[in-house]
């Protein structure tokens, strides 16, 4: 059988190396990641954080960089406590040129069968996504409450 895994495809009106600027770039990742800051130097081994108003709420390690078509991380959750005990998660992103268009493949495994953190996941990835490719594609990203990322799982 096989282990639950999250995955989203999605095709943006952009390049490669923009596309992987916005997926690498704090400057980026404010405007769609609801204001989160990403933070490496996305050297293989290197530590990878996530801050949400100046706080820690995902960590890990850079597990492969092949700019522009390839990077993962590790990913640990670190703010919620129901989170907290799920096992090391991984992210990779897979960035395939077709044209003016780029396919973005997401894919987000490492979680254990009934455990939480992959519905939560599961309503984030969509809503940071769908951001992201907005603000690329439009200059502006969508509306999209906060209280999007929380979907799936009661978080205090």
């Amino acid at each position: 059988m096989s282990k639950p895994q999250f995955v989203y495809v999605s095709y943006i009106e952009t390049s490669p190396e923009k596309l992987l600027e916005a997926l690498t770039s704090s400057e980026f990742t404010r405007q769609y990641w609801f204001g989160a800051e990403i933070r490496s130097d996305w050297n293989v081994g290197s530590p990878f954080a996530l801050l949400l108003d100046g706080e820690i709420t995902d960590s890990g390690e850079i597990l492969e960089a092949d700019p522009p078509r390839r990077l993962s991380y590790s990913f640990k959750h670190q703010k919620y406590e129901e989170l907290r005990g799920e096992p090391i998660s991984r992210v990779v992103f897979t960035i395939e040129p077709f044209g003016s268009l780029v396919r973005l493949t997401v894919l987000h495994d490492g979680f254990v069968e009934g455990g939480k953190y992959l519905g939560a996941v599961s309503n984030g990835w969509p809503a940071i996504l769908s951001g992201l490719k907005s603000l690329l594609e439009r200059g502006k990203v969508l509306a999209i409450p906060r209280a999007a990322l929380n979907k799936g799982f009661d978080a205090k």
